[in-house]
């Protein structure tokens, strides 16, 4: 297995192009620094953007989650609010009839109370007229 270019005549690797060497100027190296630093800044930037629009698509998944756990809900209360609304219904038109039957039932018991009195009232003794 060869190692490609040129080796040093120590046999290490030889080295690349944005090592320096000591006592060479240094304003390459920091340019090429800079370069890379500002595209790694980017790179990062990139990903964290992702990252925020994955946890925002979370947080709106959760959101339509608990949106319809509470339709649900709604849903549910509006149904025995129409059940209750019904028997309520029901109860008002049975304590109608209840009522309607006491009130008659009350005056039937009147009548025949007055029947009665003026059966008595034709059965007592009355003194005979003097002719």
């Amino acid at each position: 297995m060869s190692v490609p270019g040129p080796s040093s005549p120590d046999g290490a690797l030889p080295r690349p192009p944005y090592c320096l060497e000591a006592g060479e100027p240094t304003t390459a190296f920091f340019k090429i620094f800079r370069q890379n630093q500002v595209v790694l800044l980017d790179t990062l930037e990139q990903e964290i953007s992702k990252f925020k629009e994955c946890h925002s698509m979370l947080d709106i998944n959760a959101l339509f989650a608990e949106a319809k756990h509470y339709h649900a809900k709604l849903v549910n209360i509006r149904k025995e609010m129409l059940m209750l609304h019904e028997k309520t219904s029901k109860l008002k038109k049975r304590a109608l009839k209840l009522q309607q039957k006491r009130q008659k039932e009350e005056l039937e018991r009147e009548q025949q109370r007055e029947k009665e009195f003026e059966r008595e009232k034709q059965l007592t003794a009355r003194p005979a007229k003097r002719t």
